[in-house]
């Protein structure tokens, strides 16, 4: 492990150094608009990369085809503070921790909107696959104070395609690959009216593997040792309409189905278990300017979550979960470089199981926000107020500072507060649920520095987080189990993340080091899942139509449970990627996985892919020379 930390940080100190003695670097290949793009997610309003004060990176569509990556799971891993546990291939259940933080303590959103699993907590990464996707904003550490509950950990942001600013263009790609792997994907985007006034999108992609053996039988006696495949096809689509310059309404749709096959380790050995999973997103928008200097948004939104279980044919599990919201949020930019923010929100979620019936959830909210520059100096201050109609209410907030020292180098620090709340299974689930749980709840400190200049945007960010009233099973001599709100948990750390270009070489690259303790242990442990060290470092080149890449990813040893001594091993995976750009509108790519054929888990027993080579066919078209 010393070995990983020391490989990786050098690489960061080989990224960072340049900057400090301000060498003549070549100039970079990777577009500047790639390494310093406008994002939401960070404060709710549009604002350069570098002025965000969470620590927030973003996985752009260029990145997507750069790495081949054929889900939102193998994007997400390569992300510093981000690690992903999963129980086998490709739509096998995924869980990702963010700074130390459960599965359950990590906000997802698409396109804006909640598709959360009320009875779980988490949502299915799983499922989300990356042809329908634009790009990706990550925002690191507590921000409840902007979007409530589960934001703990952070909030990943997925944004489907969109079309605007050129005439109608439409792309395809086919794929081919090891484990008899076939995937498609066909869409059109663009802008229709003589000024464009009319934006839309529409991409549909289907994906199949034949699979592997999801878990190892020499582990989990039990276990069937057939492969198990999986069937993936999803849609999405957005529409918008500019009703004036400076009011425009629009629609976005995002919906995938998964029929993946899975190993439990329980039962009989010829069980042949199949999970039908959808995840769906929908909305519905108005937005513009009512003053010079006041901006509305008007939102209604819906997500379904849904997860139907069969054994052998027959069903044994069905837990659907449907969020239906709508938001009002109102951007005052009441002085140059000053903006007030005021939102309000209301949302209702309901379940459908033949596990147990839950009454719906109802929950309003508010919050106050407030973005300020003075000179070197900037302030994020952000204030929020959820009431929940089976629990009762939390607060929460956040304060950051940013100080520049020039216009390259900037030191960042917050400190802030989340919540978690209780899911549908810890108040109601039979012989379990406790109606009295309360809400999980969070504290952090961080600070850090970020350099934001011609080789590229660095940060390297120190954090803490302190968890108390985390809900877990308190079991009787007799182990009858209630959730209770009992343990407590410390993660502090240090996470880098850097993404720029060095004499022509596209580079990007994290490391994060963390101590993810479980406190209520005696002595303290490990929290389940979770490295020490981890990191990913990917290099790119460009000549003329050729293009390759190489990616390293690796991380330490991982203790699986708390309920066992079962610890999997470190290790460090190795994938290529080409691309030869044939003609402008065609292209063929081909990858290559786990190159030296690395045997690793990051669930124990829960196989990983062998070695495997895909090949793709692209095909884009663009808009006439004129």
């Amino acid at each position: 492990m010393r070995a990983l930390a020391s490989a990786l940080t050098g690489v960061m100190a080989g990224a960072v150094a340049p900057a400090w003695a301000q060498s003549n670097t070549q100039a970079a290949s990777t577009p500047v608009g790639e390494l310093n793009p406008t994002v939401v997610t960070a404060s709710r309003s549009e604002q350069p990369l570098s002025d965000a004060l969470p620590h927030t990176t973003v996985i752009s569509r260029a990145d997507i085809e750069r790495s081949q990556a054929p889900d939102a799971v193998t994007l997400l891993r390569r992300e510093a503070g981000i690690e992903i546990a999963q129980n086998g291939g490709p739509g096998t259940n995924a869980s990702l921790f963010m700074r130390g933080a459960g599965s359950n303590q990590t906000l997802v959103l698409i396109d804006g909107v909640r598709v959360s699993s009320a009875t779980l907590g988490a949502t299915q990464i799983d499922q989300l696959m990356a042809d329908q996707v634009d790009h990706i904003e990550v925002v690191r550490g507590n921000v409840s104070a902007l979007y409530g509950s589960d934001a703990i950990g952070g909030v990943v942001q997925i944004f489907t395609r969109s079309g605007k600013g050129h005439a109608p263009l439409a792309n395809a790609e086919i794929e081919y690959g090891a484990r008899n792997t076939k995937r498609a994907q066909a869409g059109i985007n663009g802008s229709l009216g003589e000024r464009g006034d009319t934006s839309f999108a529409v991409s549909v992609s289907e994906f199949k593997t034949g699979g592997f053996s999801a878990i190892n039988p020499l582990q989990a006696k039990n276990a069937n040792p057939n492969d198990n495949p999986y069937t993936n096809k999803s849609v999405s689509a957005q529409l918008s309409h500019r009703l004036s310059a400076d009011w425009q309404a629009g629609l976005t749709y995002f919906q995938t189905w998964g029929d993946a096959s899975y190993d439990s380790g329980f039962g009989s050995s010829t069980d042949i278990n199949i999970a039908h999973n959808q995840v769906r997103s929908m909305s519905a928008y108005l937005d513009g300017k009512v003053t010079q200097d006041w901006k509305t948004r008007l939102t209604l939104s819906q997500g379904d979550d849904k997860n139907v279980n069969f054994n052998n044919a027959v069903q044994n599990g069905r837990f659907n979960t449907r969020t239906q919201q709508a938001s009002w949020q109102n951007d005052w930019a009441f002085m140059p470089e000053q903006l007030l923010k005021v939102g309000l929100e209301h949302a209702q979620t309901t379940i459908d199981s033949d596990a147990y019936d839950a009454p719906t959830r109802r929950v309003d909210s508010a919050y106050l926000g407030y973005e300020g520059t003075f000179g070197p100096h900037q302030l994020q201050l952000n204030l929020r107020r959820d009431r929940y109609s089976d629990f009762g209410s939390a607060n929460s907030y956040y304060a950051g500072y940013g100080f520049a020292f020039n216009p390259q180098w900037k030191a960042v620090a917050s400190v802030s507060n989340a919540f978690r709340a209780p899911t549908f299974n810890d108040l109601y689930y039979p012989n379990y649920g406790n109606p009295n749980a309360q809400p999980e709840k969070a504290r952090s400190v961080e600070g850090g520095v970020e350099y934001s200049g011609a080789i590229g945007l660095v940060r390297m960010t120190v954090f803490e987080t302190d968890y108390s009233n985390l809900i877990t099973s308190q079991c009787d001599a007799a182990f009858n189990c209630i959730a209770a709100n009992v343990n407590r948990a410390r993660v502090n750390g240090l996470e880098t993340s850097y993404r720029g270009a060095i004499y022509g070489v596209d580079v990007r690259a994290s490391f994060t080091m963390q101590n993810p303790q479980d406190l209520s242990a005696t002595p303290n442990q490990v929290l389940p899942r979770r490295a020490r060290h981890f990191g990913s470092v990917y290099l790119g080149k460009t000549i003329g139509p050729f293009s390759a890449g190489a990616e390293w990813n690796a991380s330490g040893d991982r203790r699986d449970s708390s309920f066992s001594s079962n610890v999997m091993g470190g290790y460090g995976m190795v994938n290529l990627m080409g691309r030869y750009q044939i003609t402008p509108d065609w292209a063929l790519s081909a990858r290559l996985e786990n190159l030296f054929n690395k045997s690793y888990q990051t669930a124990y027993s829960y196989n990983t892919p062998s070695r495997g080579v895909f090949f793709t066919l692209s095909w884009q078209q663009h808009e006439p020379k004129r």
